[in-house]
């Protein structure tokens, strides 16, 4: 039964090694910032929000090229049969024959309004929007990283507190072991103290689960590939110089917040975009005035020449005179009736039209009178969205700012607690060894400083994050 513990802090120490220890690849390991920087490049979430920014741009792109007059060309062949009207001489012929017919046109609206110039202002504010959208999206990306960053840290930091138990709990028992070999102490102290490293080997797996735990969520988070070797650098940071919350107002902190806040800055640019498609909407219940050009050809198979010549054919009678009831009689000569060439019938058929038009809305089953009263229910929401923005972050940094002062006590209590738990532990190791306390009394003390060490790691990575929260408020990098 002795050598159970034996295999079972072995195996322990390999699994700390292989899942808990820095990569000595450089490669492998992750700072914050490297993290940060790969969560923002790889992020689902952001990339989404990169194509939505996209769209709006090329929204933007096409509301002014709207500007430019419309074109369009049209064409067409065919063959027509029967009675019909000649296109090129606009009369009824009974036969059959091929037809080409082109056209072309163009507008441009004169005056709209300024519906057109409403629309790109409208489309332009959306664009600024959604690139605010976009860059308070990263920023929140960068916090939750840096959340699970400091989680995984925690977790980290865990293990090596419960190796430290496991080791001082084996060095303890094999102590012990050695004192009731001698007579000095009974067997139960060392069946007591194997269960303390029964329990202490348990709290390192368990630490260890969580770590693994907290690096597959990071991962996750990052989008990176759960099989890549990956471990966390340690920072060497102090906390003490860290914190300087305590000379900072939380109204100051929401001052420098709302000036970069990519939500404010996104509500109050939907602001002016709701105001301007309000304008543009309110362009469609007034005239609108456009120049027109149009142009058009054709060409028709049985669209013919007629040519005369000095060939003379005969004589026809074309009447009778008065008196001698003499025939009258016309020469006849003949006519060659050549089809007119593909491009001299294009040029004769060749027409031009220029017009100036007025378009006066006066009902469409109030359409245009719904668009307007929807255009001022959106700018409406985008005011309340606006205010609820605001009101949001000031609530949240606030309540950031609290948590920062509550986490700043906690830690300075854990730390003192620490000492002193440390203190009593040395204490009661000294007694120990003189016999002077009872196996149950020291590993009372030790659990209580082994509790102490824990709470002062988790005291310290949560005024860690509670102040990075603060910073990601007033804009600062997130960094250690």
């Amino acid at each position: 039964m002795r050598l159970l513990p034996a295999i079972l802090i072995a195996f322990l120490l390999f699994n700390f090694n292989a899942s808990a220890q820095p990569d000595k690849n450089p490669d492998h390991v992750w700072s914050l910032e490297r993290c940060v920087k790969y969560a923002i490049d790889h992020n689902i979430s952001i990339k989404q929000d990169s194509l939505t920014a996209r769209l709006a741009k090329y929204t933007l792109m096409q509301s002014r090229l709207s500007q430019l007059p419309s074109l369009s060309a049209n064409g067409s062949y065919g063959r027509s049969f029967g009675r019909s009207i000649n296109p090129t001489t606009n009369q009824f012929v009974d036969a059959d024959y091929d037809f080409i017919s082109a056209s072309g046109n163009g507008n441009l609206l004169l005056f709209g309004w300024l519906q057109v110039r409403n629309t790109i202002e409208r489309n332009r504010y959306s664009l600024e929007a959604s690139l605010a959208d976009l860059d308070q999206l990263k920023d929140d990306v960068s916090l939750n990283v840096a959340n699970s960053f400091l989680t995984t840290l925690v977790a980290q930091e865990q293990i090596s507190i419960s190796q430290n138990q496991v080791d001082l709990s084996k060095a303890q028992l094999e102590q012990t072991r050695a004192f009731a070999e001698a007579g000095r102490l009974p067997e139960l102290n060392v069946a007591q103290l194997e269960s303390q490293l029964a329990t202490d080997s348990s709290n390192l797996i368990n630490s260890i689960a969580n770590y693994n735990s907290a690096i597959l969520d990071l991962k996750s988070l990052l989008n990176l590939d759960f099989a890549v070797p990956f471990s966390i650098q340690i920072p060497d940071v102090e906390v003490g110089e860290q914190v300087m919350i305590s000379n900072m107002y939380p109204e100051d902190i929401y001052q420098k917040a709302r000036g970069h806040f990519g939500s404010i800055k996104g509500s109050e640019l939907r602001v002016s975009a709701a105001e301007k498609g309000l304008a543009a909407t309110k362009g469609n219940l007034y005239p609108q005035i456009n120049l027109g050009y149009q142009i058009g050809t054709n060409w028709a198979s049985n669209y013919l020449n007629y040519v005369p010549t000095n060939q003379l054919l005969g004589l026809t009678p074309i009447g009778i005179t008065g008196h001698s009831q003499d025939t009258v009689y016309q020469p006849v000569y003949k006519t060659l009736t050549p089809v007119i060439p593909f491009g001299q019938q294009l040029n004769n058929n060749f027409r031009q039209t220029v017009f100036l038009g007025v378009n006066i809305p006066i009902f469409n089953g109030w359409q245009s009178q719904y668009a307007v009263r929807q255009a001022k229910i959106n700018l409406a929401q985008s005011q309340l969205n606006e205010y609820n923005a605001e009101l949001t972050l000031k609530q949240n940094v606030y309540k950031a700012h609290n948590n920062a002062l509550n986490s700043m006590q906690k830690y300075y209590a854990a730390k003192r607690a620490d000492d002193a738990a440390k203190r009593a532990l040395d204490f009661a190791k000294k007694r120990y060894d003189l016999g002077l306390t009872s196996t149950v009394d020291l590993l009372v003390t030790q659990n209580s400083a082994f509790n102490a060490s824990a709470n002062l790691i988790n005291a310290k990575y949560d005024l860690i994050f509670k102040l990075k929260v603060v910073d990601y408020y007033l804009g600062k990098e997130l960094k250690l």
